[in-house]
């Protein structure tokens, strides 16, 4: 009988365990940062607010700049790897930057401060870009079948919705008490721990793709590819699929149509709602439990609908929700559907984990969570500008009533965000095949985009009749690895990953990298 304490199997309870460590270290880390930088470098000055923004802004200019080029050196190098000396770096950082922080405060400018902190995070969310993919990649090899693939994203998001209802009170009281030092080392600590953990993970490659691989016919030479051609190859593979184009456009318009919702529910709460401003934190605990509770049930409901269903009949509740949401006007009845809001949300993220694993080869895997991702995180950036513009200027002095239903800006514009996710959801409903489709249709794209390279390459250079050779080599390789693919999918079920949550979330972890995808 299997122990309780095991979650799936022992290597991902093992990498979990670390998970849930890092988890909370990130979350007492950035709350510690974004105080630290309002109530003690910036306090009392006009450009607070800039100087708080700038951390997210570094943040994410990591992801937009460093997450592209990232998974082509994932796709190189070993995973397991990969992630050890990637949580080496980032414990490092954080070790720089704590023993900085034992300087007064005075003893340095508050540019200079400011411009530490700002290096710090930009250079620890990059480092994350390649943990991420990695992390993405390495899971295929420890979590087989969709239905385990979808309990492993629901555990994975129910930690890091846990993890951001515990960090955040152990952050102030560190910082104001013991000082900023102690809550920057508890994250340095916490990498550490994640670092113990990964390294007790046994990764071994599947027998059915070891046993393809050694079947393939071996070249008289390798050819080293360059980084552009690589990068090049992970898009072009992208791009053929129809259903990772889908799977990003639903993301997209996701965002699109709940990026509204983080900007200006704050204002709704006390517009709208007619709360107190100091109730505010009681909607993050209500969509922070109602995420815990989508998560954990959503492997169950992948299992009972299946993950193409699951998606968009999840889209479509979320999209009614968000409508029904802009017309409340008390807190209590805003709190309650709130919290049954974020409960299909977070279905929906579990769901797609394994359509958007189905379709990810293992050669191509880095590169598409680096098309992925990059994408989402820019089209949640627009949509946050877009719903702040709109509130502030064109739906300003919106006002009126339509049957007795009064309408005004925020109201209006949640309800349209509302509608978009249904739109998404019925793009959903039309445009997704099941895993079994998708997993065929990866090594269908996967053979065109290498088939391309090899056409592309005339016959007369010695040179390049050696890199035909490698060409022919990838193809067989990925035949067969589309073969042993779809022989999985009938029998025991192919090894996947599972994504970076957030595709859709409401709040994911600023370092969600070591947080979901969980």
């Amino acid at each position: 009988m299997t122990p309780r304490l095991i979650l799936i199997n022992r290597d991902y309870t093992r990498l979990w365990f670390g998970q849930a460590v890092s988890s909370v270290g990130d979350a007492v880390f950035s709350t510690t940062l974004v105080l630290w930088v309002a109530t003690v470098l910036a306090k009392g000055e006009a450009w607070a607010p800039m100087a708080v923004s700038g951390v997210l802004m570094a943040s994410s200019v990591a992801v937009l700049v460093i997450g592209p080029l990232a998974g082509v050196f994932v796709d190189r190098w070993d995973k397991l790897a990969t992630l050890l000396r990637t949580e080496v770096v980032r414990g490092a950082l954080v070790v720089v930057l704590t023993v900085v922080s034992f300087l007064p405060t005075d003893a340095l400018p508050s540019g200079a401060w400011l411009a530490l902190v700002y290096t710090t995070v930009l250079l620890l969310h990059a480092a994350g870009q390649f943990f991420s993919p990695a992390r993405f990649a390495i899971l295929a090899d420890l979590v087989t079948g969709e239905a385990d693939r979808a309990r492993a994203a629901g555990i994975g998001q129910a930690t890091g919705e846990t993890a951001w209802i515990i960090g955040p009170p152990i952050a102030a009281p560190l910082l104001f008490t013991a000082g900023i030092q102690w809550a920057l080392l508890f994250n340095a600590l916490s990498y550490a721990v994640s670092y113990v953990a990964i390294r007790s993970i046994d990764v071994r490659p599947s027998a059915g793709a070891a046993e393809a691989k050694d079947s393939a016919p071996k070249p008289a030479r390798k050819q080293k590819t360059s980084l552009r051609r690589e990068f090049a190859d992970g898009v072009r593979f992208f791009a053929r699929s129809r259903f990772l184009v889908a799977l990003l456009l639903l993301a997209v318009i996701g965002q699109f149509g709940l990026g509204a919702l983080s900007t200006l529910n704050v204002f709704f709460t006390t517009d709208n709602l007619h709360a107190d401003a100091h109730l505010y934190g009681y909607i993050g605990m209500a969509m922070g439990v109602g995420g815990i509770a989508g998560a954990l049930s959503g492997g169950r409901v992948v299992q009972w609908l299946g993950a193409r269903r699951s998606t968009w009949v999840s889209l479509l509740v979320s999209g009614v929700l968000l409508v029904a949401y802009s017309r409340q006007t008390g807190f209590l009845g805003g709190i309650a559907l709130l919290f049954v809001f974020t409960v299909p949300l977070t279905v929906l993220n579990t769901a797609m984990a394994p359509l958007l694993l189905a379709a990810a080869p293992a050669e191509f895997r880095g590169r598409v969570m680096a098309v992925f991702y990059p994408v989402t995180k820019l089209a949640s950036m627009l949509a946050a500008v877009l719903s702040g513009w709109l509130a502030g200027s064109v739906l300003r002095d919106v006002a009126g009533s339509v049957g007795g239903v009064r309408f005004g800006p925020i109201d209006t514009i949640f309800a349209a965000s509302g509608v978009i996710v249904v739109l998404a959801g019925v793009f959903a409903w039309l445009a997704l095949p099941g895993t079994e489709e998708a997993e065929v249709a990866a090594g269908k794209a996967a053979k065109g985009t290498v088939g391309k390279e090899t056409e592309e390459m005339p016959a007369e250079s010695p040179e390049k009749e050696v890199a035909g050779a490698v060409a022919e080599e990838a193809v067989a390789e990925k035949a067969a690895a589309a073969a042993v693919t779809v022989d999985r999918a009938a029998g025991t079920g192919s090894r996947h990953a599972t994504p970076p949550a957030g595709a859709y979330g409401h709040r994911p972890p600023p370092d969600h990298e070591r947080g979901s995808p969980e």
